[in-house]
């Protein structure tokens, strides 16, 4: 039996690793206030950002779904992995050397891992097998469309050679299964066995966001070759063609920064793009875009505000304008503005840079027009708008596109320019629209009705009744009066900067109960760690508070502190630990000065209540004076 990692390597391959760094490849991240980045959560859909993450204590929360945990539990979630890869992941990221109990390799519990070293090592291969003298019909198409050897090799571009077991024997010499390069999707299965999948074809590599090799997608280029133009590797479980895009790990630092992405059609396009300066061009691997695309790139790119931008480039076919009337009907969930380049001549960009050079392509992208009007004139096509029946009709079908329109100060616009172009009066247009609107409502309830506030608590499996679980509690529901907002802003401040505070003034205020139940079981949690100086203490911390008060404790590790600085925010949470043992001084002060009205001054309980009162200032003005 394999042995487990040695905890200490765990504990030093997570205090290595920069958990924005992980997340930021999935997540287009943004400083939200002293020490915190904040980013559209990569577990549920929304619109404004409210997925928080906290470096320095290795830690994310998601105030909208409630998702938390460590960066181990951020690749366990994403990735679909087990822990000990995740560990293992992680170390190979660092160049950490692992250890495990018993010496042994660690155990394999989701085969993803091997699926990733057979793509990679498959990615070499093909490579290698760019420069044989077999693959000079590889090397000919390349050359045809203006990429050399410097361009293929910066795309990972290679080539499979003709034969049937090629790749099949080149992996097994790598100690690779078949069951294994099945699963992969390199090899098929016949009746006569397995067999390669990519023989006699331009191979190019498709990464996930990560840059990690998942899949392929291969060219014809023999007349011999009875397969499709284009071959890409079946669905496995680590490659999902609707959530894959082409180019993305090579465009996401630019699609991050620009808050610009531009959705081309194939893998060539996206490398006449990136050659000619547009690097945040992407592909879909085979499939139409579609909503799970969509959620890929609002997240990389930040999506939460008009700013942005994303452009489609179609051919002018009828093909590719289905192709941009199918993009339309799912742009709608963007909040970029969205846009149709199409090339003059019914170019591709690839063929447009080939023809016209670098300089075209930037132009195409340039003269990009808003989707609406594209989608808009699309269907006005279909009318003839020279007679009234026409018109009438070309208004009905176009009037529910300027409905749809999210952004109020885009649609009066968009009503004028249909107007214009329908030749109608403006208020006959805004009416139109207006109803199409309400129309749309109709069919089209933004959310279904919710659940009861307390629903009937459940019938169990023996006929008892189960109590409902009890509801999460949250910052938001915490009570808004000044002792909670102290207990509250204390404990924060321990737990995001607890680190570097001195404990001496920390511990005195955290030995003290707080008056929230809530709150209270957070410091229990937090006086349980034993080291606040050891990374990671306080998600550990956060993981020991028991439900249902741990939703607020990830949220007090991970909210903004009010603070401008990291040394503001340090200073103000000792002044907070101060003011936990300034409460008790005073309140204790106060009910002995109450207790003092009913004894006598000259008896002995009148001495030990003015001596305490004595004691209280002394202790008082000592902490105001730290």
């Amino acid at each position: 039996m394999a042995g487990r990692i040695r905890q200490a390597d765990v504990d030093e391959v997570k205090a290595r690793t920069n958990i924005a760094d992980i997340i930021g490849e999935r997540v287009a991240l943004k400083p939200a206030g002293v020490g915190s980045m904040k980013g559209l959560c990569p577990f549920h859909d929304e619109r404004s950002p409210s997925f928080n993450v906290r470096a320095q204590a290795g830690f994310y929360h998601c105030f909208g779904c409630g998702e938390s945990g460590d960066v181990y539990t951020f690749l366990r979630q994403m990735d679909h992995v087990s822990f000990t890869e995740a560990v293992e992941r992680l170390a190979g990221r660092i160049g950490y050397s692992l250890h495990y109990e018993d010496g042994a390799a660690a155990p394999e519990t989701s085969g993803r891992a091997r699926l990733y070293a057979a793509n990679a090592a498959a990615a070499e291969w093909f490579r290698a097998q760019l420069s044989i003298p077999e693959a000079e019909a590889g090397r000919s198409f390349l050359g045809g469309r203006g990429f050399d050897a410097a361009a293929a090799a910066h795309f990972g571009v290679g080539y499979a050679p003709k034969g049937w077991s090629n790749l099949r024997d080149a992996l097994k010499a790598k100690g690779f299964t078949d069951d294994e390069m099945v699963a992969a999707g390199l090899l098929s299965q016949g009746q006569r066995g397995v067999y390669d999948r990519f023989r006699g074809r331009l191979i190019w590599p498709i990464r996930d966001v990560t840059g990690q090799v998942i899949g392929f997608g291969a060219r014809k280029l023999y007349d011999d070759d009875q397969g499709p133009k284009y071959l890409n590797t079946p669905e496995t479980i680590i490659y999902k063609k609707s959530q894959v895009l082409y180019g993305l790990d090579l465009a996401k630092r630019d699609v991050s920064r620009q808050h610009r992405v531009v959705v081309v059609e194939g893998y060539t396009d996206v490398m006449a793009c990136h050659l000619a300066g547009i690097t945040t061009a992407i592909a879909t691997c085979g499939t139409a875009f579609g909503s799970e695309h969509i959620t890929v790139l609002r997240r990389v790119m930040g999506d939460s505000d008009v700013s942005g931008e994303v452009v489609f480039t179609f051919d002018p076919d009828a093909a590719g304008q289905k192709a941009a009337l199918r993009a339309f009907s799912e742009e709608k969930r963007f909040s970029a503005q969205t846009y149709v380049a199409v090339a003059p001549g019914g170019l591709d960009p690839c063929d447009l840079r080939v023809q016209r050079g670098d300089g075209a392509v930037r132009a195409l992208l340039e003269a990009k027009a808003p989707m609406f009007e594209f989608v808009i004139d699309q269907r006005l096509a279909g009318y003839d708008l020279a007679t009234v029946e026409g018109r009438v009709g070309a208004l009905r079908a176009a009037a529910p596109i300027v409905a749809d329109i999210r952004d109020p100060a885009l649609r009066p616009g968009y009503t004028r320019v249909l107007a214009r172009k329908l030749g109608l009066e403006l208020g006959e247009v805004r009416s139109a629209v207006e109803r199409a609107a309400r129309s749309g409502a109709s069919r089209h309830p933004s959310a279904p009705a919710a659940a009861p506030a307390s629903a009937p608590p459940a019938a169990a499996g023996d006929g008892t009744v189960a109590a409902p679980p009890a509801p999460r509690v949250t910052l938001a529901s915490l009570p808004r009066t000044a002792d909670v907002a102290l207990e509250r802003d204390a404990i924060m401040g321990v737990l995001q900067y607890g680190h570097a505070v001195d404990a001496a003034i920390l511990d005195p205020a955290l030995a003290l109960p707080f008056e929230h139940p809530a709150l209270e079981a957070v410091r229990r949690a937090v006086v349980e760690q034993p080291d606040r100086t050891r990374i990671g203490w306080s998600g550990a911390a956060v993981e020991a508070v028991r439900e249902p008060y741990r939703t607020l404790a990830a949220e007090l590790l991970t909210a903004d502190f009010p603070a401008r600085t990291e040394a503001g925010a340090i200073a103000s949470t000792a002044d907070l630990a101060r003011r936990l043992r300034l409460r008790v001084i005073e309140r204790e002060k106060s009910e002995l000065l109450r207790h003092i009205q009913r004894v006598a001054p000259d008896s002995d309980g009148g001495r030990a209540v003015r001596l305490r009162l004595r004691e209280l200032d002394r202790e008082r003005a000592r902490l105001v004076a730290e």
